[in-house]
């Protein structure tokens, strides 16, 4: 009996199998319930005691044997007929490829660069984390200044004199300390400042600020290119600016956009009045100008700055800031379609 185990031995070492199906009838033949292993178990208590340790140990031999090859052939086959499944079959139906979406800061950012580089600007970039000179002093800002307020940093707790920027002006003073006029830049980036996060508020967001410097320029230059501005992005042709105070500019003025009153969502947005508040802008004060090496008997200039989440929010009627920064899949496929 022991010598026909060894045989069977012999047989399952040999085994060759090409197909999954051949496989599953080896382990029904040697390791089934009614497979040649389970006989030999039954024959167990027939087997004479003295014989009882060597028939064990030839069954173990067979039963070990057995489940190895099943198991070497069964995991060899699947492979391949996976891979096949997956690669050789030209004809089969591609699997549907994801389309990413920008997001639409990055959307409404590259629309407004394209307005503005049409009519000449650049694009000037700077650092985040900026020191005390650039992000306030040169813009007429000197220290204890009461408008200083206006703008609630974070400072760097080792070093009061660095900072997170507040604003993308600071790109403005380092480009004119590096440029000689004619200047005509935009400067898109993201800034910071300590203010409650809401629905109408974050502590981060991103600007664009212009910045044209030559000379003889005047007010009514800066009214055509902000006209020219809102008729490309929003389509409006008619603007209003309101006298108002920046540190930076004089004199200065906030930018309204006649939006309508056609809906309902136009009479919640603009408070009934039809006017919505797209920026700020002004004439580069002289001092700024004089920080920064450029002489204001000779040179004049202009700037303006827009929030880009107040800008996107108009476009796309979005009515929550903090909907940007979430990352919610549901919000961003929206922009799927947007260039």
């Amino acid at each position: 009996m022991i010598d026909k185990i060894e045989d069977y031995i012999s047989e399952i070492e040999a085994f060759q199998a090409k197909t999954t199906e051949e496989v599953e009838n080896f382990r029904i033949k040697f390791l089934g319930k009614k497979g040649i292993l389970n006989e030999y178990f039954a024959e167990f208590k027939n087997v004479p005691n003295e014989q009882k340790k060597d028939f064990g140990q030839a069954v173990n031999r067979l039963k070990s044997a057995a489940t190895v090859k099943v198991h070497e052939f069964k995991e060899e086959l699947e492979s391949k007929e996976e891979e096949k499944g997956i690669y050789g079959d030209l004809s089969r139906p591609g699997e549907p490829i994801e389309i990413g979406a920008r997001h639409p800061i990055s959307i409404v950012k590259n629309q407004i660069v394209e307005i503005f580089s049409n009519i000449g600007f650049n694009v000037s970039e700077g650092p985040e984390i900026e020191d005390d000179w650039h992000n306030f002093t040169a813009l007429n800002l000197p220290e204890y200044h009461p408008a200083r307020d206006m703008q609630d940093t974070f400072f760097i707790q080792t070093n009061p004199d660095v900072l997170l920027r507040t604003h993308t002006s600071s790109v403005q003073v380092r480009y004119m300390e590096n440029n000689q006029p004619p200047i005509r830049t935009i400067s898109p980036g993201r800034v910071f400042r300590n203010e409650a996060i809401s629905a109408r508020s974050h502590c981060i967001f991103h600007q664009v600020e212009g910045l044209y410097v030559d000379k003889n320029v005047s007010f009514a230059d800066l009214k055509q290119t902000l006209l020219y501005f809102t008729k490309q992005l929003f389509g409006k042709s008619k603007i209003r600016l309101r006298p108002s105070y920046f540190p930076f500019t004089e004199p200065s003025a906030e930018v309204d956009i006649y939006w309508g009153l056609e809906t309902e969502t136009d009479y919640r947005i603009t408070k009934g009045t039809g006017w919505l508040e797209i920026m700020g802008c002004g004439m580069v004060d002289p001092n700024v100008l004089r920080n920064c090496n450029i002489d204001p008997a000779e040179y004049s200039g202009f700037a303006f700055g827009m929030g880009i989440e107040r800008i996107a929010m108009l476009l796309y009627q979005i009515g929550d800031i903090r909907m940007f920064y979430e990352n919610d899949m549901r919000f961003l496929e929206q922009f799927k379609s947007s260039i």
